[in-house]
């Protein structure tokens, strides 16, 4: 059974898109640490970022990178977070997202808008900070 994310890669499932290459896409996370939050994917269903190859994992770590500068300049943010942790959805995920302080970093405080409209323009402006 396809995961939740293939089901966004596939179309089959909405999902807001910031990048995408042949080998992974990044896309927002609907339930946001914080404004700006952003996973990035590899295609392939991987389960743990332990199985994935070496040069996959480097790709994503790359691309992850990228967002991150992204968000920063489109966000201002003192910091920009990374998490690998993988529990919620058996398919590698790497959460990227903009902070100011170390309390959004915690799971059960997540303050980052829920409504499409501010997912859409947190979006809007990752892509232009990436142009």
């Amino acid at each position: 059974m396809a995961s939740i994310f293939t089901k966004i890669l596939d179309g089959d499932i909405p999902g807001t898109f910031v990048y995408e290459d042949d080998r992974c896409a990044a896309f927002m996370d609907i339930t946001p640490m914080t404004d700006g939050h952003v996973l990035v994917i590899p295609r392939e269903e991987i389960d743990h970022w332990l199985d994935m190859p070496e040069d996959l994992t480097a790709h994503l770590m790359a691309v992850a990178q990228k967002i991150g500068k992204a968000q920063k300049k489109a966000f201002s943010c003192e910091r920009v977070g990374v998490m690998i942790q993988g529990f919620e959805v058996p398919h590698v995920h790497i959460h990227v997202w903009p902070t100011n302080s170390i309390d959004d970093f915690r799971l059960d405080n997540k303050h980052g808008s829920t409504e499409a409209e501010d997912i859409a323009a947190a979006a809007e402006k990752i892509k232009a900070a990436l142009a």
